[in-house]
Order: structure tokens, then C-alpha cells, then sequence
């Protein structure tokens, strides 16, 4: 659903013109476990690219003691189940984690960082196969000039009335369809995110305990 809400923010997070996002398709969120005793893994939204690139987004708004462990843990998994026993490496592609938090992650005032591979030294990547980005909603800072399409979108994923929502629609042509989208749902629709919300909520309880 809303291929071009997507197509919006994908390109948002890869700092690329939406027209450069051929294509996005949702992919089953449940990954699968390792063993008999293995723990699912189960994603918010993932999104297989016309490169043959995957995202996983995911928004968080309560804290979670273990936020970085899951998310490598969804993440590694993500990278492996490219590909089956026999299979070559060449067919590993690059492997993407969104994390959209309503709460402080790191100790200063950043409200967006890309995090990949590199040289702990020189600061060189390695590689952007395995990557993570950060959205820190909780520090965004006082709205600027000519502000990038990313920052756009976390305004809006932070807005908390209808006054900022509509504001933020009015900048930007993807995050109006989404306004849109919002303004549209039914009541059973939303009720059903809702439910989803609460299962979620008691699965990260759970394993938080």
C-alpha cells in the first residue's frame, strides 16, 4: 500500500531524488529462526528495492532497554537470509535499518546519524552493505531554512497536532500523499493499527522483562 509515500521517504533516507526510486516492495516482515530454540525476528515494514537492496523501518516510541542488540539482531538476520545453502556471496546485497524513535538514544544533541562499517581509526567505510540510520525525534531543533527532505519527514513523524501535520504536507508533495493517506483511513482501519501497536507493545514488554 502507498508505493509513493514510500518511494518518498526511501529517498529521503538515501539522500536521493524520488524519481531515482524505481521501485519499492513490501516484503513479508516475519524473519525466519535459525534453529528449533531460535528467536523470530519481526520487523515494522520491510521494503525490498529495485536494486535488490532491503529496509527494514521501524518506529519505536516507549524506550527500549535493548534497541541496539534487536536491531542488529534484525538486521544481521536480514543480510543472511539473501542467501540459501550453496549459494554465492555475489548475491548478498545491501542491507538497510530505519529506526524512527520517539526517545533520546544517544547522549547529545544529533538528531540523525547514518551508522556503517569503517575504519575505527581513519574513519574510511569498509563497506555500506550493513547500514543504520537513526532519527532522533525527541531532539529535533527549531525549524530552518531550505531543511532536507529527510529532516521534513521527522518533523511530520513528530507532529503532534493536526496544525503540524497539515504545515509539513504543504512542503513537500510525498508527505502530503501521506497526510492524505492519514485524513483517509476508516475507523476500523485505524483501530486495527491500534491492536497491532498493543501486540507490539506487549511482545517488546516481554522481552524487555
Amino acid at each position: 500500500a502507498y508505493p509513493e509515500i514510500r518511494k518518498g521517504f526511501v529517498a529521503a533516507v538515501l539522500n536521493k531524488a524520488p524519481e531515482e526510486i524505481k521501485e519499492t516492495i513490501l516484503m513479508p516482515t516475519i524473519l525466519s529462526k535459525d534453529s528449533e530454540d531460535g528467536k523470530y525476528g519481526i520487523l515494522d515494514v520491510r521494503v525490498k528495492l529495485w536494486n535488490g537492496s532491503q529496509m527494514d523501518l521501524e518506529m519505536q516510541v516507549a524506550p527500549f532497554a535493548f534497541w541496539d542488540k534487536r536491531i542488529i539482531f534484525y538486521l544481521s538476520k536480514m543480510y543472511i537470509e539473501q542467501i540459501k545453502e550453496g549459494e554465492d556471496y555475489d548475491k548478498l546485497q545491501r542491507c538497510i535499518q530505519v529506526g524512527i524513535l520517539c526517545f533520546p538514544l544517544f547522549e547529545d544533541n544529533k538528531c540523525y546519524r547514518r551508522i556503517a562499517l569503517c575504519d575505527t581509526e581513519s574513519g574510511e567505510e569498509y563497506t555500506d552493505l550493513i547500514e543504520m540510520h537513526v532519527l532522533e525525534l525527541s531532539k529535533l531543533p527549531p525549524e530552518q531554512q531550505n531543511e532536507t527532505d529527510l529532516m521534513k519527514w521527522m518533523r511530520f513523524f513528530g507532529g503532534r497536532c493536526e496544525e503540524d501535520f497539515k504545515k509539513m504536507a504543504e512542503k513537500d508533495e510525498y508527505i502530503g500523499e501521506a497526510y492524505e493517506a492519514l485524513k483517509n483511513m476508516s475507523e476500523d482501519e485505524i483501530k486495527r493499527m491500534e491492536y497491532e501497536a498493543r501486540q507490539k507493545a506487549i511482545r517488546d514488554y516481554n522481552s524487555y522483562m
